[in-house]
């Protein structure tokens, strides 16, 4: 049975307006699905156009409230621009899952301060200015859920993303601060943790034999952790059946950290 076969319904999340960035392709796509699947009207932005269109198309076509537009959110004033167009369309933003990032490998000997702000970009500064667009909905709608996406990398102290780590080990004090800042206004903020996530991304380019063995000896749990392993706990801090949790980590690893 597929994970998302015997996924726990919220009915809740029937109608709200989420948003994902990054949501064409690996766990992004599944968190569109997932909420799809809830009768979420789901919005998302992708940089991948035709990966893009294609999801929009196919879960339309099963009757699924889904919007895609193509953005690249290292632009903030673009990114910005087309969060109030969503909600133009789709009604305010109550769920926000801050999920695009790029964890391309990189040393610290070749850094140079322009691609040191290119990744700091892509994995930590479009998560801030989206949660500023969307702030005003949710605290004029009474409440939202802002999911920051995190990582265990930095945590296991990995070696070869360096910037990449320091912008997830920074996604955390940025969730901690967000949550006590916009609590008073029913808006809740959390990070969500994955683990090694098997996305095609992954398996393509980074999970060989060596690789595998290192992921069985170091999980607790036997097996493979999915995207749709990452989008059943985003479901959750989406939904009022979280109504208390913020200002936490939320990790979803097998049990490796």
């Amino acid at each position: 049975m597929s994970v998302l076969n015997s996924s726990a319904i919220y009915p809740d999340l029937q109608g709200r307006t989420v948003l994902i960035s990054g949501g064409a392709s690996g766990i992004g796509q599944a968190l569109v699905e997932a909420f799809a699947a809830q009768g979420a009207n789901t919005a998302f932005v992708d940089i991948a156009v035709e990966a893009g269109i294609a999801l929009e198309k196919t879960l339309k076509s099963e009757g699924h409230s889904v919007s895609f537009k193509p953005c690249d959110i290292t632009d903030i004033r673009e990114y910005q621009l087309t969060i109030r167009e969503f909600a133009d369309q789709l009604g305010p933003i109550t769920v926000l899952l801050n999920n695009a990032a790029n964890d391309v490998r990189h040393s610290l000997d070749s850094l140079t301060s322009e691609r040191f702000d290119e990744l700091i970009t892509v994995n930590l500064k479009h998560q801030m200015f989206a949660a500023q667009a969307v702030e005003p909905m949710m605290r004029q709608s009474g409440g939202g859920s802002i999911i920051n996406f995190g990582s265990v990398g930095w945590m296991m102290a990995t070696a070869g993303y360096p910037v990449y780590a320091a912008s997830k080990a920074a996604v955390h004090g940025m969730t901690r601060s967000l949550a006590r800042e916009l609590g008073g206004a029913g808006i809740r903020v959390n990070t969500l943790v994955p683990g090694w996530v098997m996305t095609e991304k992954q398996l393509q380019m980074w999970v060989d034999d060596e690789a595998k063995a290192l992921i069985k000896r170091s999980q607790c749990m036997p097996g493979s952790v999915l995207p749709e392993h990452i989008a059943q706990m985003a479901l959750f801090l989406a939904s009022d059946a979280s109504s208390m949790c913020s200002a936490q980590n939320f990790i979803v690893d097998g049990g490796w950290v």
